[in-house]
């Protein structure tokens, strides 16, 4: 256990350092390769009605964590057998690191920062429609704004706090088989004609995975909203209002908590697709988001990261010297 708390602390220190190198391997794209071929192959065997595709949906789900989680362990039982302590240490670090989307996150966004600061809206547009699902060709500068804050406070619980969450709790195995589930749900967890029934399975099971380390990550925010020097107070009091005006059961609660510290609007109506989507509002429009709520948004997101990860180690050491 302490080798793992050594790896999880390691791999996040890793994933700040060097984040997602474009163009290096990385396993959540081969899972999402594995995603892709097991689609194929089940849609193949399954009748194409609403049942056989909610049952290809379920066995989709199941192989594909499955697989996931039985990988990791697999290459974690190998290195320990045949490499010895130290080894196996360095390969679950490694794992570990690859779990952990902060780097990429800040990065990512940044770049949408950085286009609107140089007073370039068709850059900024490019940008952010690569972190964000919603049509972007006609957003305005707070539009461009708004949809890299929401991204960067959503993705704090379900791309950084939730795998620290299962990392802690079951290791690299089952920080794995979680990956694997929010993998599933950003590729076929839509509610459209191709995927309304074969994603289902794997929708519910991402919100269910993502309950508990949601609010968490709520809780985590609003602390790290005081630390950042934000408005804490508001921030707990958007979270209790707002915290429910989303679809999913759980991303609101990151961005409520967000738009409160901020003291700005998020969320509202978008384009998808071309399809205009009527959405609530979260928060308050005390002021207009501006290209600096995206650093801002990132300075949260660490805070909140560096909090949760301390409180589950720290949980997780003194189990063991309980134990």
């Amino acid at each position: 256990m302490l080798d793992r708390v050594i790896a999880i602390g390691l791999g996040f220190l890793l994933d700040a350092a060097l984040g997602d190198p474009h163009g290096f391997p990385h396993p959540v794209r081969w899972i999402g390769r594995l995603i892709s071929a097991l689609e194929a192959f089940l849609r193949a065997r399954f009748p194409k009605s609403p049942r056989g595709e909610r049952m290809a949906g379920r066995l989709l789900a199941l192989l594909t964590a499955l697989i996931a989680a039985g990988a990791a362990w697999g290459i974690l039982w190998l290195s320990r057998r045949f490499l010895g302590r130290w080894a196996a240490l360095a390969v679950e670090t490694v794992l570990c690191y690859w779990l952990v989307a902060a780097r990429s996150l800040r990065d990512e966004s940044m770049k949408v920062h950085a286009a609107l600061a140089a007073g370039d809206l068709p850059a900024a547009r490019r940008a952010v429609s690569m972190i964000v699902g919603r049509d972007t060709a006609a957003l305005t500068e707070e539009g461009v704004a708004k949809a890299a804050v929401e991204t960067v406070a959503e993705n704090t619980g379900d791309g950084v706090v939730a795998p620290l969450f299962f990392l802690a709790l079951g290791g690299a195995p089952l920080g794995f088989l979680y990956k694997a589930v929010n993998t599933l749900d950003s590729m076929v967890g839509y509610k459209n004609d191709r995927y309304r029934e074969l994603g289902r399975c794997s929708a519910k099971l991402d919100d269910l995975l993502n309950w508990i380390p949601a609010r968490l990550s709520a809780l985590f925010m609003i602390a790290a909203a005081a630390l950042c020097g934000l408005d804490a107070r508001g921030a707990a009091r958007i979270w209790r209002r707002d915290r429910r005006n989303h679809q999913s059961p759980n991303s609101a609660q990151t961005e409520a908590v967000c738009a409160g510290a901020l003291g700005v609007r998020l969320a509202g109506d978008a384009s998808y697709g071309g399809v205009p989507v009527k959405k609530p509002t979260i928060g308050d429009s005390r002021r207009a988001v501006e290209p600096e709520d995206v650093r801002r948004a990132n300075r949260l997101m660490y805070r909140t990261s560096l909090l949760a990860l301390g409180t589950f180690l720290a949980v997780k050491i003194l189990i063991l010297y309980h134990l």
